[in-house]
């Protein structure tokens, strides 16, 4: 534990009872929670099989394994379980299938495949935004760890009477289908351990140390089955930050670290606020600001970092101008000051104003990596090969089945295959050997029984040639005898549309190229897919939302777009909801380390005419001292203008010369 301030000790050695570690931006929160689990397993004997580290996301967990098993060297570490919410609600549902009325082998229905299903219960006619609206109702209800029953006695409007109906009738899909969707991975165990003192005391005595990143990041659902894990025995360390709450419109609340407070009377607290990462320009600025906002835990960030350089804040034309004005500063930057393309991060509010940052960029051929944006495994054809590829390695796997007999379309319907789910239920089966019984098909309609007929004799072919195929091969072989080329084809609007979607499997078969040739390699090798990283950025330049880069920091930071109706967000001004944009401003002013950019507008684009904008009220929170704006030093803008131009002068002089 060397190196550890006196609170981020506290924070450690505080293992008998309840905690709640109020982490400021950069304060190092995850080196105390790794550390925490050292502490337990070498200085309290603590096994860790009964040591559980839950976090958001992947990589979050990736990072958090990586850095114990640095700290517990060796098989020391083993049986610890370091995963997000859903990843432990998936390992409760694999040990307590039968409580929840899953047979082993269950699906996991993505939010794709929930959508579908959703889609085919409203029936045709609705419109896109309206089934996706009644989705999300339906995961709001199960995010609030309703069951459709309460959904129905809670619902007060017309639209959420008829989500509960959908949501009833969804549950029957799953339940024949012998799949979850990702709310019920929270809502199912937490349903089981709520209404079974037994098996909630199993489960805790499993469980014995409890610690939970982002606290303020859970939704209704997650909090109470973060109680009901912890027990009577309250060996619970909550590590979160309010002013860092950005995710209200996905059910977060960061209301339940208020709640820890009256639900454990003894709880401690303790405040980290020394923040390692950023200047202390760029903390009296994220202080003030946040100030504004009401806190049952204030708390005042600081740092022995230098005073670092003035935050500039640019006016700027229009969204082009701006793009122009920070490729420029980048370019600059990189040439004068020798900084790499990914020591920057341009932040916005949303994803559509990313388009004239890529062209000034691109302009200057400055690389750079979108967060956001479509990911490889996400396209509509991979995600098609993936699942005939899923079903051949795996027959029991529905939720496969499911998309790859759709795709491309028969004439097999939603209704036939509900009547196959039944079918396959009661004979024990999963969906692909159900579909293979003669016996079974006779039951179901003629024409959706020889859809599957010719669906199934294709698969069956394609296993035949599977074990003498390479893995790479055999994705090509599924991509013509599945018929998706020749559908994809007939999707296409013309031959370069076509050609750059076939490039997507072509390049899904390459990843398999050093594969074993068996379909149990295959397997392997697409679950080690589901886990891999999407889209890793490289050195490049960064463009993102401010919700993505949560969690991130970098050398140099831009937030673009900081105009009232932007940021914040013009919905947020029109409800009266600045608290969560404010938060968000936050979070984007911590990003940075060294250097801190913010730049408006005075105009744009809007309805096909020119809207004048006005500066976010936002700038008027920050210390005035600690700015530079447009103007405030006529003789030195002019300079830095000069030297700005000179560098995009140049670096387009390069293009041209090729």
């Amino acid at each position: 534990m060397h190196g550890l301030n006196s609170d981020q000790l506290a924070a450690v050695r505080h293992v008998d009872g309840p905690l709640l570690v109020l982490a400021g931006a950069g304060s190092g929160k995850t080196r105390v929670i790794t550390e925490k689990i050292a502490f337990l397993v070498r200085e309290r004997g603590v096994s860790p099989r009964h040591i559980a580290a839950i976090t958001f996301t992947n990589k979050a967990a990736r990072e958090m394994r990586e850095r114990v098993a640095k700290l517990l060297p060796g098989d020391a570490g083993e049986g610890l379980t370091v995963c997000t919410f859903h990843a432990l609600g998936l390992r409760f549902l694999h040990v307590e299938h039968e409580r929840a009325g899953l047979r082993r082998g269950f699906s996991v229905f993505d939010a794709d495949d929930a959508l579908a299903q959703v889609r085919d219960l409203v029936g045709t006619g609705a419109n896109k935004d309206a089934v996706e609206a009644l989705r999300q109702l339906v995961s709001r209800a199960k995010n609030e760890g309703l069951s459709p029953e309460q959904a129905a006695t809670l619902a007060r409007s017309p639209r959420e009477r008829e989500a509960a109906a959908i949501y009833a009738r969804y549950q029957q899909r799953l339940s024949a289908f012998n799949a979850v969707d990702f709310d019920d991975l929270i809502r199912l165990p937490l349903q089981l351990l709520e209404n079974d003192a037994e098996l909630a005391a199993a489960w805790q005595e499993r469980i014995r140390h409890l610690l939970v990143d982002e606290c303020q990041d859970t939704n209704g659902a997650q909090y109470r089955l973060l109680k009901v894990l912890a027990g009577r025995r309250g060996n619970l360390t909550c590590v979160g930050d309010d002013d860092q709450s950005i995710y209200a419109w996905r059910g977060a609340n960061p209301e339940n670290l208020d709640a820890l407070a009256r639900d454990y009377p003894e709880l401690r607290i303790v405040k980290l606020e020394q923040n390692y990462r950023c200047s202390a320009r760029i903390l009296r600025a994220a202080n003030q600001l946040i100030a504004n906002n009401p806190h049952a835990h204030p708390k005042q960030l600081w740092s022995r970092l230098d005073e670092g350089a003035p935050i500039r804040v640019w006016a700027c034309e229009d969204a082009e101008a701006e793009a122009q004005r920070v490729a420029g500063e980048i370019e600059f930057l990189r040439t004068s000051r020798k900084l790499h393309p990914g020591d920057f991060a341009v932040l916005f509010r949303g994803n559509h104003q990313s388009r004239p940052l890529e062209k000034a960029l691109q302009l200057l051929r400055i690389p750079y990596h979108l967060t956001g944006g479509t990911a490889f495994l996400d396209r509509g054809e991979v995600k098609d090969l993936l699942a005939w590829l899923r079903v051949l390695a795996n027959p029991e796997d529905d939720a496969a089945f499911l998309r790859a007999v759709a795709s491309p379309k028969r004439e097999v319907g939603a209704g036939t295959l509900a009547k196959l789910a039944e079918l396959a239920r009661h004979a024990n089966l999963p969906l692909a050997r159900a579909a293979m019984q003669a016996s079974l098909l006779k039951n179901l309609p003629a024409r959706g029984a020889a859809g599957l007929a010719e669906f199934t004799a294709i698969l069956a072919r394609l296993q035949g040639e599977a074990e003498r195929l390479s893995p790479s091969d055999l994705c090509r072989q599924v991509a013509e005898r599945s018929g998706l080329l020749a559908a994809l084809r007939a999707q296409c609007k013309g031959e370069p549309e076509f050609a750059r979607r076939k490039g997507h499997l072509d390049e899904l078969a390459d990843w398999f190229k050093d594969a074993a040739p068996s379909a149990g390699s295959l397997a392997a090798q697409l679950t080690l897919l589901s886990h891999a990283d999407r889209g890793e950025a490289g050195d490049a330049v960064r463009l993102m939302s401010l919700h993505a880069a949560k969690g991130l920091e970098f050398a140099c930071v831009f937030i673009v777009g900081c105009e009232d109706g932007t940021l914040p967000h013009e919905a947020s001004l029109d409800e009266g909801r600045l608290d969560e944009e404010r938060r968000l401003f936050y979070v984007g002013i911590t990003r940075a380390k060294q250097a801190l950019y913010l730049s408006h507008s005075r105009q744009a684009k809007r309805w096909g005419g020119i809207e004048s904008r006005r500066p976010s009220r936002f700038l008027n929170e920050l210390p005035a001292a600690d700015l530079h704006r447009d103007g405030d030093d006529p003789q030195r803008d002019a300079l830095t203008k000069r030297e700005r131009s000179r560098a995009q002068l140049d670096a387009i002089a390069a293009l041209l010369r090729g």
